[in-house]
């Protein structure tokens, strides 16, 4: 088999079909992230603060390895700077990272 053909049956293999059922699709709006970590998990809690509200509800959990979360990290960084490549700089108001409420840089 030659070099291009193997490199062709290893891409399809390597393929994944994704089943993206209608709720999920959907998707969950989030402006608050909770992250907490372990030796072997790094655990994601995405939430909604609402103006006037005192409580935060999480909406849903997201469980990763360590290297799954590091693969993230690069992944988002890809994605913003391609973001940022096509329609300019993400402005974050004022110095966020003093806010109590939000995504923390």
């Amino acid at each position: 088999m030659g070099a291009n053909r193997r490199s062709e049956v290893e891409k399809n293999q390597n393929q994944i079909e994704i089943d993206l059922g209608s709720q999920e699709a959907e998707g969950i709006y989030s402006n608050l992230v909770f992250i907490a970590h372990s030796a072997s998990e790094v655990i994601l809690d995405f939430a909604r603060a609402l103006p006037g509200l005192p409580k935060a509800k999480v909406y849903a959990r997201v469980i990763l390895t360590p290297q799954h979360a590091k693969s993230l990290l690069l992944a988002l960084e890809q994605n913003l700077k391609n973001f940022e490549g096509q329609f300019g700089p993400i402005k974050l108001p004022g110095d966020a990272r003093g806010k109590e409420l939000g995504f923390k840089p």
